[in-house]
């Protein structure tokens, strides 16, 4: 099969790509794009899980209609929700979304029963309110007692395709559930939450085929028949599989969308105390790799801002008024807790500004100008800090994703990091998920050549440090700003 399919879901939209590879040029076509959110209900965040299925039904139709008869399809998505189901394969319950409420303070529960540095010793995750392990301790211990099975979004979307039950690694390893020396669930922390072994499906790796969708689903719908490639499922795998190599250059990543993830790939995971107190993370990446990474409130920040002020700005015009507006102004520290899913993100911030004497912005450009000037600085003190744990010096950051388009927030990354900023490709994600099938039909022999290929069949622009005046007063203030 030479026709290749990637459904790749974000918080904010999915949408389903089609890749083809032609004279070592892969090509990408998108066949069908829809929205994604959380909705609130009765005080619960939940996503609407159905609705996800639904449309890779109606895109895998588009396909059908363009003239695609087979193909091979792979899923990715965010990580750590999870979807309950009964000895029927029925779910039990709406699926929650990381941003609920209800794990509030559970973080500071667990570590009074469980040291957080046992924890990190086992599983290399770093400490983030939303993890699975988290959310499990604070699910309804009945509902978890009922469950036969415990999928992550991914797992179940590929079971309500194909109806085989699976854990894909990459997302297996968000939960803070996966032990790094046995390579499989941790015993203790299973028993911790009331939990068994078998109510979770077998680790699966990324390359391993699923069977194909299933027969009743192909007539009822008109679908093509389509053999199901287990990707790496976490999005951020896939937009790490994703990024060209830069050849003799150290070069860390940022996968920049409603998270900004920045890291680097490892053969070993780091897990040691200094990682721990920096609360990087060590997930699974595919074909043996880690991603030692932090995470970083990304694009979400101007998300929620253009959401309130109605959408009559595109995110580009965004970036031109905030272009326009006085830099480093007001800053904001990104990863306050605060920041996670507030009420008003526009009133937080001017709150934030407020109370650590600064001046508050107003306008739609200034508040933009705040969250890209404070994204960039906090990619240049995370980088800072990844150099000194992976004892690498970084020459080149590479940003992939939706931020690789906002070419003021590169710019800025650039000139307060110091470093070149490589952005692109921005579909790193759907490009990592369609490597791993390229792999496994065998038209590509192994992750270095498809990167390679991605690299020869995307362009890059390259932004290149501009000085920053008063530096030294800036950091300054970004760091005060961090102990206010």
């Amino acid at each position: 099969m030479n026709k290749h399919i990637a459904v790749d879901i974000g918080a904010s939209s999915g949408r389903l790509v089609l890749g083809t590879l032609q004279e070592g040029k892969l090509s990408l076509e998108e066949i069908h794009r829809f929205s994604n959110g959380f909705t609130e209900r009765d005080g619960s965040c939940f996503w609407d899980i159905d609705y996800l299925f639904d449309q890779i039904i109606v895109g895998l139709r588009q396909a059908k209609a363009l003239g695609i008869t087979e193909c091979t399809l792979g899923i990715d998505t965010w990580a750590v929700d999870y979807v309950l189901l009964d000895a029927a394969g029925s779910r039990i319950k709406e699926v929650y979304a990381y941003r609920d409420r209800r794990t509030e303070g559970v973080m500071e529960e667990v570590a009074a029963i469980l040291p957080p540095d046992t924890v990190y010793a086992k599983t290399g995750i770093q400490q983030l309110t939303f993890n699975t392990l988290y959310q499990l301790y604070a699910h309804d211990r009945k509902e978890l007692a009922q469950a036969d099975q415990i999928l992550l979004v991914p797992d179940y979307l590929y079971y309500r395709l194909g109806g085989r039950k699976i854990n894909e690694v990459t997302n297996a390893s968000t939960t803070q559930l996966l032990n790094l020396q046995t390579g499989d669930f941790d015993s203790g922390l299973l028993s911790f939450l009331h939990l068994r072994r078998e109510q979770f499906a077998p680790l699966t790796a990324p390359g391993e085929s699923l069977g194909f969708v299933q027969e009743s689903l192909v007539r009822q719908y008109d679908l093509p028949r389509c053999q199901l490639i287990c990707a790496a499922t976490h999005d951020t795998a896939s937009a790490v599989l994703g990024v060209p190599v830069q050849k003799g250059r150290s070069a860390a990543y940022i996968s920049s969308g409603t998270w900004s993830l920045l890291g680097v790939e490892l053969d070993q995971p780091i897990n040691d105390p200094k990682a721990m107190a920096a609360n990087y993370t060590n997930e699974w990446g595919a074909y043996g790799t880690y991603r030692f990474l932090k995470n970083i409130m990304g694009l979400w920040l101007i998300q929620e801002v253009r959401r309130l002020v109605g959408e009559r700005y595109s995110f580009a015009e965004l970036a031109r008024l905030a272009g326009e507006a006085e830099g480093f102004r007001s800053l904001i520290p990104c990863n306050a807790p605060r920041f996670l899913n507030p009420g008003n993100m526009i009133e937080e911030i001017r709150a934030a500004c407020a109370e650590s004497g600064q001046p508050v912005p107003e306008t739609p450009g200034q508040l933009a100008r705040c969250i890209f000037d404070s994204l960039a600085l906090s990619y240049r003190s995370y980088l800072q800090e990844l150099e000194e744990l992976t004892g690498t010096a970084v020459e080149v950051l590479q940003i992939v994703g939706g931020g690789a388009n906002n070419g003021l927030l590169c710019q800025l990354t650039a000139d307060v990091a110091g470093r070149e900023v490589l952005a692109g490709p921005t579909e790193s994600t759907a490009l990592g998920n369609l490597a791993v099938q390229l792999i496994h039909a065998g038209s590509v022999a192994n992750i270095a050549e498809a990167r390679a290929i991605i690299g020869n069949s995307f362009p890059m622009a390259s932004y290149t440090p501009r000085p920053v005046p008063q530096l030294e007063e800036l950091l300054d203030r970004w760091e005060a700003l961090h102990h206010h």
